[in-house]
């Protein structure tokens, strides 16, 4: 306890001394700091950019289903080999063989059709939204695709197998068409001059990194499409979403729909498959790989910024020690131990560096609030990256600091009361 004691008293004493170094040298203390500013601000901007985005694309994947199979024509695989005209020609998938697969599936949970419908023009009397996407949705699709309502509910049961002209829409179609925000339920708009009734708003979800936001999307039960659109058209994409149950892993449950889907479309043992089973992993693994990348460049960036900072840290501190080489003298004629010297100039050098990565944390801290009130978007600075950045600037102060403070430490007492 008690060398505890003497320690503690030691660093505040050496953190006293090299506290009023810094107070007198202000201009000297800014122009060191700058490089460590400037190296923390990359790192740390950079990681909490990355962090974001993933945050984005975990909240995407989830609110997608990452337990959730995608039985359809067109495989989410990309690159220059990409056979778009031999999928192209597969045929959709549809109610018919969602009934089979919800039958014959046994590691499903539920299993629920979508169909893609081209871009749409929706009004409100005077008020309209163009370019909409829209989706044709059954019954169970709200027990797999997670939804908030605003306002409203999804379908019944009853609406999906009555083809009834209900719909769901998104915030942004609502801010669209009532501008004056009034509780849309049950108001009638035209969607490409075909009535339909509001049940259900919902809730704004933001941008999404794989672009499966529900802001600017409407969803009509399945039966209801069929009156304007031809399932097996080339411009409609119909999936089928098959959810895995409690304790099964989708690979399991992509193994198994392999099989199913197989026999459903009579292929023969070694007949090519004409359907994709996609994962959502699909699309978040090459996105985590490009983050990575991401992440690497900030480090470079900001560790040669924060070398060009040590380099100056550690000049700075020569400087320290020529100037202050006959009060190190003084101390030491007076019993001050070699490692007490040392202790007090690594402890200025920490200091100066903990300076410099405060001032870069703080920039990226007002740059996570403007960028949330100014674009809206979901960037914050965490916990994690704000030790991240205390734990560098410390070992930088430690690396850079450590060669002068070991030249102050080894000074003759003698000679250095004697230097001018």
């Amino acid at each position: 306890m008690k060398q505890f004691r003497i320690l503690y008293q030691q660093l505040a004493e050496s953190a006293s001394f090299a506290l009023d170094a810094l107070k007198n040298n202000k201009t000297r203390t800014f122009l060191s700091t700058l490089g460590i500013t400037i190296g923390i601000f990359c790192i740390i901007m950079v990681l909490c950019v990355v962090d974001s985005l993933e945050k984005n694309l975990e909240d995407s994947v989830d609110s997608l289903g990452k337990d959730v199979a995608f039985v359809e024509k067109w495989p989410w695989e990309f690159g220059a080999d990409y056979k778009w005209w031999k999928y192209m020609n597969r045929p959709n998938p549809n109610l018919s063989e969602l009934k089979k697969v919800t039958s014959q599936t046994n590691l499903k949970s539920t299993a629920a059709l979508t169909i893609d419908l081209p871009n749409y023009t929706l009004k409100n009397g005077k008020f309209s939204a163009e370019g909409v996407k829209g989706m044709a949705a059954s019954f169970e699709y709200v027990n797999i695709r997670q939804m908030d309502f605003e306002f409203g509910r999804y379908f019944t049961e009853n609406e999906v197998n009555n083809g009834e002209s209900s719909v769901v829409i998104g915030w942004e179609i609502y801010q669209n068409l009532f501008p004056s925000q009034l509780n849309p339920i049950e108001r009638i708009i035209k969607i490409n001059g075909n009535p339909f009734k509001i049940i259900g708003v919902v809730k704004k979800e933001g941008e999404s990194l794989i672009n499966n936001s529900m802001d600017n999307v409407f969803i009509i039960p399945i039966k209801a499409a069929n009156t304007y659109i031809r399932a097996n058209s080339y411009q409609i994409n119909s999936r089928i979403h098959v959810k895995a149950k409690e304790g099964v892993s989708v690979d399991m449950l992509e193994n198994e729909l392999k099989g199913v889907m197989r026999s459903i479309r009579k292929l023969r043992p070694m007949e090519e498959p004409d359907f994709a089973i996609n994962k959502t992993t699909l699309l978040s693994g090459p996105l985590k790989q490009l983050f990575g990348v991401v992440s690497i460049a900030g480090w470079v960036i900001g560790g040669f910024a924060m070398l060009v900072g040590g380099f100056g840290i550690a000049n700075i501190m020569f400087v320290s020690v020529k100037e202050r080489t006959q009060q190190i003298g003084i101390q030491k004629a007076l019993g001050a131990k070699n490692y007490f010297i040392l202790v007090e100039f690594l402890v200025e050098s920490v200091l100066l560096c903990l300076l410099g990565g405060l001032i870069g944390l703080l920039f990226v801290y007002l740059i996570t609030i403007g960028v949330k009130s100014g674009l809206d978007m979901n960037l914050y600075l965490s916990q994690k990256n704000i030790l991240t950045g205390l734990l560098v600037s410390v070992v930088i102060g430690i690396v850079s600091g450590f060669i002068p403070a070991l030249s102050a430490a080894k000074l003759d007492p003698v000679e250095a009361i004697r230097s001018k």
